[in-house]
C-alpha cells in the first residue's frame, strides 16, 4: 500500500475500513490514547474487538500475572500473550478463517511532575499477515521527552497508531516500517532506543541491523547488543553499572584492541574504590561514522564486525556520538556509577583537535569540562614515537 502522505487520522480510518483485520488494544499508564484514534475516526466496531486499561496493580496482576516491574518488557510480553490468546480462544472458531487477528499493548510511565522524571514505556504488537498463520511480533522501547503527562499521552497515541498500521501494511519493508513510526512525530517528542522483530513476517530481518538503522535514521543516539547478539535497551543494561568503553572501528578487532581493553579493565577494577568488578559493563563501541562509507553502510561488513566481537564475548554499542564528551554525557545519564574510556595515543590526540569543538561556545575547554564533569576516567595505552 503506497501512502506516503497518510496522517494519523487517515491511518486509523484506513485501518478501521479494512474488513480483514480484527483485534484488541490494551494500554496501561498513559490513558487510552491509541484506541481513542480508532474510536475518533469512526468505524472501530469493524476492527476493535476489545479495548481496556488495567491500571490498578492487583487488577493488572490478576489478568497478566505478577512481575517485578510494571513498565517493563516482561509486562508488555505478558499483556500481548494474554490478550492475543483470549482473542484467538474466543473468536478463532468464528472469525479465524475470514480475518487476521492482532493484539496491541503498551505499558508506560509518563512525565512526573513530582520527581521531574522523563517518561518512558514499552509498546508492542502481535499480529498475523494471513488467517491461521503463526503470530509475528514487534517490541519497542521509547524514551519520552514531553514536559507534561498530556504531551506524552498525545505522543503515545500517534506512535501506537503508527505501529499498528506499520505492522499490517509495511511489514514487507521493515526499514519503511521503522521510519513510519515517526510519522506526525519528531525526535523532540520521543526517542525509539530499542526495537525487536520476530515471527514469520520477519524471517529475513536481522535485528542487529535494524538496531543500527535506528541510529542511522536519527531515531536514537545509541543502541546495544549483548555478547550473545541479543538486542538490549541501553538504560536497562547500564542501570547502576560501572561502564568501561573502548572506541574503535574494529575492522577487524585486533590483539591491540583486546589487550587495551583487558588492561584498562584491570586498572578500572583495582584502582577505583567505587567499582565492583562483578558489576562492570564492558563495551566495544563504534560510532555511526566508523561504519559509513560516504552515506552508505555495508550491512555485511557491519554484521561481520558484530559477529567477531560477540564471538570474542564483547558487548557492543553503536552510537552517533562522534565527540567523546557527548558519549560520556550519555553514559552518565544511564548510570550513577563510574565511567571510563580506554583509548590509544592516536585517539587521545584527536580529543585535543579544536576543530571538533567549534560549535561549543567555550571550545575545547568546554568540551573537557563536559567530559570530566562526573566520575570519568581515561585509560590511555602509551606509544613509542618513531624517532624513539
Amino acid at each position: 500500500m503506497d501512502d506516503p502522505a497518510l496522517d494519523t487520522y487517515h491511518k486509523a480510518l484506513t485501518f478501521n475500513k479494512d474488513p480483514g483485520i480484527y483485534g484488541t488494544i490494551a494500554e496501561i499508564g498513559a490513558g487510552q490514547e491509541t484506541v481513542r484514534w480508532f474510536f475518533k475516526v469512526g468505524g472501530a466496531a469493524g476492527s476493535i474487538a476489545k479495548a481496556m486499561s488495567a491500571y490498578d496493580m492487583k487488577f493488572s496482576d490478576s489478568i497478566y500475572g505478577t512481575c517485578s516491574r510494571y513498565v517493563s518488557r516482561e509486562r508488555l510480553h505478558s499483556m500481548l500473550e494474554t490478550e492475543y490468546g483470549l482473542l484467538n480462544e474466543r473468536l478463532g472458531k468464528d472469525r479465524g478463517s475470514e480475518c487476521t487477528f492482532f493484539a496491541f499493548a503498551n505499558t508506560v510511565a509518563t512525565f512526573s511532575y513530582t520527581t521531574q522524571q522523563m517518561g518512558h514505556g514499552w509498546l508492542g504488537i502481535q499480529f498475523q499477515t494471513h488467517p491461521h498463520e503463526a503470530v509475528s511480533e514487534i517490541h519497542m522501547h521509547v524514551a519520552l521527552k514531553g514536559k507534561s503527562s498530556a504531551q506524552d499521552q498525545t505522543t503515545l497515541g500517534v506512535l501506537g497508531v503508527n505501529l499498528i498500521y506499520g505492522a499490517h501494511y509495511h511489514h514487507q519493508d521493515p526499514d519503511r516500517l521503522l521510519t513510519s513510526l515517526m510519522d506526525d512525530l519528531s525526535t523532540d517528542q520521543l526517542e525509539i532506543d530499542m526495537i525487536d522483530f520476530n515471527g514469520p513476517a520477519f524471517e529475513q530481518v536481522d535485528n542487529r541491523f535494524m538496531a543500527l538503522r535506528l541510529v542511522q535514521h536519527g531515531l536514537t543516539h545509541a543502541t546495544m547488543f549483548q555478547a550473545d547478539g541479543k538486542i538490549v535497551q541501553p538504560s536497562e543494561a547500564l542501570y547502576k553499572k560501572s561502564v568501561l568503553v573502548e572506541r574503535s572501528r574494529f575492522r577487524p578487532p585486533t590483539n591491540f584492541n583486546l589487550k587495551l581493553l583487558d588492561s584498562a579493565y584491570d586498572a578500572f577494577c583495582h584502582n577505583e574504590e567505587k567499582v565492583d568488578p562483578d558489576d562492570v559493563m564492558v563495551l566495544s563501541e563504534m560510532t555511526i561514522q566508523n561504519l559509513t562509507d560516504g552515506n552508505n553502510i555495508d550491512a555485511e561488513d557491519f554484521l561481520q564486525r558484530i559477529d567477531i566481537l560477540c564471538a570474542l564475548g564483547k558487548n557492543v554499542m553503536i552510537s552517533n556520538y562522534a565527540e567523546f564528551y557527548r558519549l560520556a554525557q550519555y553514559l552518565f545519564e544511564q548510570t550513577d556509577k563510574p565511567v571510563a574510556i580506554a583509548l590509544g595515543v592516536p585517539t587521545l590526540r584527536l580529543i585535543f583537535e579544536e576543530k571538533y569543538y567549534e560549535k561549543l561556545k567555550g571550545g575545547i575547554l568546554e568540551s573537557f569540562g563536559r567530559l570530566f564533569r562526573n566520575d570519568m576516567r581515561l585509560y590511555v595505552c602509551p606509544a613509542i614515537e618513531e624517532d624513539g
